[in-house]
């Protein structure tokens, strides 16, 4: 895949796949500026936007002419999807998915450092476990309706002017970012 094939990407997964983590990467590998919708979203300690504000500020952060947007928000998709050329979609398997998660959230916890600076937000031990709000209990309420929700989208003739990759492995996305780095290298000599 080349660089010029893909301008604005929106990495799409279930809570704990690893789509900061691999967007982060794929922005740095490409020179793109990359924007983390969990950012745009959470305001200090942890209180939740209007919708509009949500809006507002999505719209702001996706009308530069290249991006890698990370994140879901389905009630976004018809705003990011005008303008995206590609989606990914990290889809691991359950057990991989939620070890990952398991490892970051007790991690953040241990380290105690805000996650999106000026927003005071952390994780806790309460709230990453022990509140209604955990991301532990999210995952475990929404993995399965998360993926067949992407598997739909994939699949969808709606978004066929949209590129759709599936990367099912961490051992895959290694490969397509290893990929991409030895494409753009090439390009830039």
């Amino acid at each position: 895949m080349s660089q010029s094939a893909m301008q604005r990407i929106n990495v799409i997964g279930t809570t704990g796949s690893g789509k900061s983590t691999f967007s982060k990467t794929l922005a740095e590998c490409l020179g793109y500026p990359y924007i983390q919708m969990d950012q745009l979203y959470w305001k200090r300690h942890w209180q939740e936007p209007e919708t509009e504000e949500f809006i507002q500020k999505l719209e702001a952060a996706i009308t530069g002419v290249r991006w890698v947007l990370d994140g879901n928000y389905n009630r976004t998709n018809e705003l990011k999807w005008q303008k995206v050329d590609t989606i990914i979609w990290l889809d691991y398997s359950y057990s991989r998915t939620l070890f990952q998660l398991l490892k970051r959230t007790i991690l953040r916890t241990i380290e105690g450092k805000e996650l999106w600076p000026g927003t005071e937000n952390y994780e806790t031990l309460r709230r990453s476990f022990l509140s209604r709000k955990s991301i532990i209990f999210w995952f475990f309420k929404f993995y399965k309706r998360n993926r067949e929700r992407y598997s739909h989208l994939m699949e969808s003739p709606e978004y066929k002017h949209i590129r759709r990759i599936r990367i099912t492995s961490p051992r895959q996305a290694y490969q397509f970012l290893s990929d991409l780095k030895s494409n753009v290298s090439v390009n830039a000599s």
